[in-house]
């Protein structure tokens, strides 16, 4: 009983060690909390908490209530505080934790392919101050349309057809029993006695495997001390072990390296998925950014715009009162010159909120706790850059940039992984159509030991000799261990099973499903391409659209203040009326919020075309590992000195 027990704990001692060795290399791809030592693969991966911190960028940017932004500085924060980022951070160390299940045999479970598209702008410019039509809030181009033939669902999906693998990681488990059974006996002559007791300890190990092959083999040892009150028994006690060694290999359905390591294998593309999301996410989130960045600077033209017509309103209206005042002129002028002045008044409050409104949005987007902290709730953000309209635009062919978009969209490659792991589908569910056939074998090695009994044998049975017992059974536990492992008593199984299915409808409906599935994502890669390159030559007109528009409307605004300048000498010298000046003034005013509407649409048409081509992370020298790691090693900018007009 002693040296069993012994036995049993130093075998469960040996492969309780051996086994952490083989879990904790398949788990070495997670970087998560990962655990050492031999229980660890029972013990959980420690995921950090979230972090709601902002970096200290943000902090240095600051100044007398003000934050100095420019476009690089507010990329950078984007990529280290965003949370539309920072949550699509978990997606490959996800796709990791499933192919750690993948490589255990288990069905790796979808990962997501959800995009989150960035923030729209405050109500937009508008050329006369009364509706928001010049510039769009971010859903008819920049951020609205990032990503949106990014992916074809919210999830990568993973069939389950075929056969299913074997478990690949080695499961031990024992069985340990103690009884005591009292049975009546029909036949007392059997076993000498009227009611045979006998008190068994079961001590049983086994230890099972699956093979990427598809084989799966059982190790089992089973050990049994009896002890009885027969006095018939040769041996008593006695000890009963085997050794025995399963085998089992599928030879059709569910046979081969490929098919048992599908899920391992599509783990392995969606790992791949999962970074092509990320960076489809930082495409997005930074087209996003973009946008609601140069629509701040135009919102800033925009109060500078009013600020002047406000100006202009003023001046024209006090102009007015002293000339009523001298008697040159009828008081309705001054009513009429008053009612501008309140006109202009409106159009700069609106434009003003309109900045507030679009610096609340830009600082959550770049906080990872929005405007919680009062400091930077109240802070102004002061644009430290322009917006600039070349000279000169670049000749780009439109079938090198639909090219270029088809090589550097991540979505394109997305669409191929979902194509390969439909194809692998396919093949899994094709095997399932054949029969079921598996060879197996078993191989046994059994043995008996115990001590020779020494109740007294049954009256009339005669005296029991023990001489006459074989001594190659006298023992204990180490005795029948020796008959084991020389195979003095062997059984031998081999054997094939065979199962053929009459009809398999399930497997032909599995086929077609599959095919089905597959021929659909050839033809989202098809839509995928064209829709691309619609893309491509729509951004590349738009941009033609928006210089040309942004060239007129120069001209235009040239011509508006040339124009009120004249009638403005003309009213002067009393060539002309008030209503006249008026009209010429709001047409200056409308002129003028063109320019910056337009010069708004040029700098989102830039960004769209970028974004359209897969150009928006190379344009703006974003370094894919940096924004993993969620730190930007480029310093903020210098902050330029303080003056009463930027303070604004």
């Amino acid at each position: 009983m002693k040296n069993l027990q012994s036995w049993f704990a130093a075998f469960l001692a040996i492969l309780i060690t051996v086994m952490p060795v083989s879990a904790q290399s398949a788990g070495s791809e997670i970087r998560i909390g990962q655990l050492h030592g031999p229980l660890s693969i029972y013990q959980a991966k420690v995921v950090p908490p979230i972090n709601v911190s902002n970096t200290g960028r943000l902090e240095a940017l600051m100044r007398a209530g003000n934050i100095y932004l420019s476009l690089q500085d507010a990329i950078a924060l984007a990529l280290e505080n965003n949370l539309d980022i920072e949550i699509q951070r978990y997606g490959p160390h996800i796709a990791q934790a499933e192919l750690l299940r993948a490589k255990a045999g288990s069905v790796a479970r979808s990962v997501s392919t959800s995009v989150t598209q960035g923030a729209s702008s405050a109500t937009g410019l508008s050329a006369g101050g009364s509706t928001a039509s010049a510039l769009a809030t971010g859903t008819a181009t920049g951020t609205g349309n990032t990503g949106t033939s990014a992916s074809n669902a919210s999830s990568f999906s993973v069939g389950s057809s075929g056969a299913a693998p074997p478990s690949l990681d080695p499961v031990i488990s024992g069985t340990i029993n103690w009884g005591h059974l009292t049975s009546p006996q029909v036949n007392p002559f059997l076993v000498g006695t009227t009611a045979l007791v006998t008190q068994n300890s079961v001590y049983n190990a086994q230890l099972s495997q699956g093979f990427i092959t598809g084989a799966t083999a059982t190790l089992s040892m089973s050990n049994r001390l009896a002890r009885t009150n027969s006095g018939r028994y040769d041996f008593n006690p006695s000890t009963s072990s085997a050794l025995s060694l399963t085998l089992s290999q599928p030879l059709l359905q569910g046979f081969g390296k490929a098919l048992n390591g599908r899920f391992i294998t599509i783990a392995r593309n969606n790992i791949e998925v999962s970074d092509l999301v990320f960076k489809q996410q930082l495409i997005t989130t930074v087209s996003s950014i973009i946008d609601l960045y140069w629509d701040l600077v135009s919102y800033r033209e925009d109060v500078r715009v009013k600020e002047q017509a406000l100006a202009l309103a003023d001046k024209l209206y006090n102009d007015n009162k002293k000339q009523v005042e001298i008697g040159t002129l009828a008081p309705i002028e001054v009513v009429r010159a008053e009612a501008q002045v309140a006109s202009s008044q409106q159009d700069l409050t609106v434009s003003q909120t309109n900045v507030l409104e679009q610096e609340t949005i830009i600082k959550n987007a770049l906080s990872r706790t929005g405007v919680a902290n009062p400091a930077v709730a109240a802070a102004h953000i002061i644009p430290t850059d322009q917006i600039r309209v070349p000279d000169m635009e670049a000749v780009q062919p439109v079938q090198d940039q639909m090219d270029l978009a088809l090589r550097a969209r991540p979505e394109v490659e997305q669409n191929r992984l979902a194509i390969t792991n439909s194809q692998i589908n396919l093949k899994a569910s094709k095997n399932a159509l054949l029969p079921s056939l598996n060879a197996f074998a078993t191989l046994t090695n059994n043995a008996l030991a115990g001590q020779v009994n020494t109740l007294p044998p049954p009256a009339g049975s005669g005296f029991r000799d023990p001489a006459a017992v074989d001594k190659y059974f006298i023992g204990g536990f180490g005795t029948a261990l020796g008959q084991i492992f020389r195979r003095n008593f062997p059984d031998y199984s081999l054997g094939v099973q065979l199962s053929i299915p009459l009809r398999n409808r399930a497997a032909q409906a599995d086929v077609l499903s599959s095919e089905l599935g597959l021929r659909q994502q050839q033809l989202n890669q098809q839509r995928l391409i064209n829709q691309i390159r619609v893309e491509v030559q729509n951004a590349m007109i738009a941009v033609q659209q928006a210089r040309a528009r942004y060239q007129a409307a120069v001209k235009n605004r040239v011509l508006a203040e040339q124009t009120y300048d004249a009638e403005r000498k003309k009213y002067e010298l009393g060539a002309s009326t008030i209503y006249l000046v008026i009209q010429t003034q709001r047409d200056l005013t409308a002129a003028q919020s063109t320019e910056v509407a337009a010069l708004s649409n040029y700098s989102r048409a830039r960004v769209e075309l970028d974004r359209s081509t897969g150009q928006t992370l190379g344009a703006n020298h974003v370094d894919i590992g940096e924004a993993t790691r969620g730190v930007v090693n480029r310093p903020p900018a210098t902050l330029p000195p303080v003056s009463p007009d930027t303070a604004k």
